[in-house]
């Protein structure tokens, strides 16, 4: 029995249809299949690998960290020098509120984390959220999330969520004082690539501040450079309380973290101790391979090029079968009239070797989050293949 097979036999699946493809290799840019084909790779894992695949110096850290130690104690009760070194590169260089580190194993997990911590500091219940919001698929994360489709089958879910019109105004004044925390993608992901006005997204802080709310901002697609900033909240000149993190995070590796102040933080080690624990967040192989990620990205140029590379899909892809272009950095979104066009499309790209999918909440839109080093060459092919296969 061929890996396909075991695949899908032993595997738990998501879906009656997925992908199925083997990789065996992957750098770079670049996938290869168990048959040695080459895909240039628009996904990144879902924006995970900012700084390509098997990053070098990624690589080597993580393999100098396996000759020292795994695992050794729950997170938070050893000192364990990969999550120290982390914590403080992530907190130089973000706002000086934002300076004690939660690692998890995930962003869901973070998700799961923020909720908790806000329900403890405010003595409230309530918690904000937007419609077509992604923040994971945990209970306690889907009772987030914004489409009924995703949440309907595991009902009940947790008591409290109100959501509200992304962008919109009206609707600021249902924060209120019964509010723990409102939770925000700073760049709405799942649903197409949908930007904050920045007027509206400064009104939310205001409001949150007002009523004694905390804002949650969602960091976990759309950081790390991802938007052409380091956080992407640099660019609407507002500060979360917490900031969630994932994906990139790793460098290619799990990992997660809510971030906040430490008075803050600190509720969850009080009344009662262990307010907050998990057996394998942080784990130092993974705070190993991000830090590596996180000083490539700064010191290799990677923030100063994504303007340019958004700018090279942009140009590359400009077929009229195109409904909207939405971008933010290299956080791309196609939309087409259709799913089915959009699929078709999808299908075509990815047997003539570019590896792309689509968004949970926008089936028409096309995601394109690419590496943030990917070369101009491969930008150029990609978009070429694309507009072929959208006119085939």
């Amino acid at each position: 029995m061929n890996h396909r097979d075991i695949f899908l036999r032993h595997v738990a699946q998501t879906s009656d249809a997925p992908l199925a493809l083997e990789f065996v290799k992957a750098e770079g840019s670049y996938l290869w299949d168990a048959s040695g084909k080459q895909y240039i790779d628009l996904i990144g894992g879902i924006s995970v690998c900012n700084v390509g695949h098997r990053h070098p110096a990624v690589v080597a850290a993580i393999k100098d960290q396996t000759d020292r130690y795994l695992h050794t104690m729950v997170y938070g009760e050893t000192v364990q020098a990969p999550q120290v070194r982390y914590a403080e590169l992530l907190t130089e260089h973000l706002p000086s509120s934002l300076n004690c580190v939660y690692f998890t194993n995930s962003g869901t997990e973070a998700t799961e984390g923020a909720m908790k911590l806000a329900k403890r500091a405010t003595g409230r219940t309530g918690i904000v959220a937007f419609h077509e919001a992604y923040h994971g698929s945990s209970q306690g994360a889907l009772s987030l999330m914004g489409d009924e489709y995703w949440r309907n089958a595991f009902r009940p879910l947790l008591p409290g969520v109100e959501r509200l019109r992304h962008n919109d105004f009206s609707e600021l004044e249902r924060i209120d004082g019964t509010t723990a925390c409102v939770i925000l993608e700073t760049i709405q992901g799942e649903a197409g690539v949908r930007v904050p006005d920045p007027e509206w997204i400064r009104a939310l802080r205001a409001r949150c501040t007002e009523v004694g709310a905390l804002l949650v901002l969602d960091e976990i697609q759309c950081g790390f450079g991802r938007n052409g900033s380091l956080w992407a909240f640099e660019q609407y000149d507002v500060v979360p309380d917490i900031l969630l993190l994932g994906k990139a995070l790793g460098g290619g590796m799990p990992l997660g973290a809510f971030i906040a102040d430490r008075p803050l933080m600190h509720t969850l080690a009080d009344r009662p101790v262990l307010g907050h624990i998990t057996t394998f967040g942080g784990h130092p192989v993974s705070c190993a391979a991000g830090m590596a990620a996180m000083r490539a990205l700064l010191d290799e140029g990677m923030l100063e090029g994504v303007p340019e590379r958004e700018q090279w899909f942009r140009s590359g892809l400009q077929h009229p079968s195109i409904r909207a272009f939405r971008s933010k950095g290299l956080m791309i979104a196609l939309e087409f009239d259709s799913f089915e066009t959009n699929k078709r499309v999808i299908d075509r790209a990815i047997a003539s070797g570019v590896f792309t999918d689509w968004f949970l909440f926008s089936a028409r839109s096309m995601r394109i989050v690419p590496p943030l080093n990917i070369s101009r060459e491969d930008v150029r092919k990609a978009c070429d293949i694309v507009s072929i296969c959208i006119s085939y």
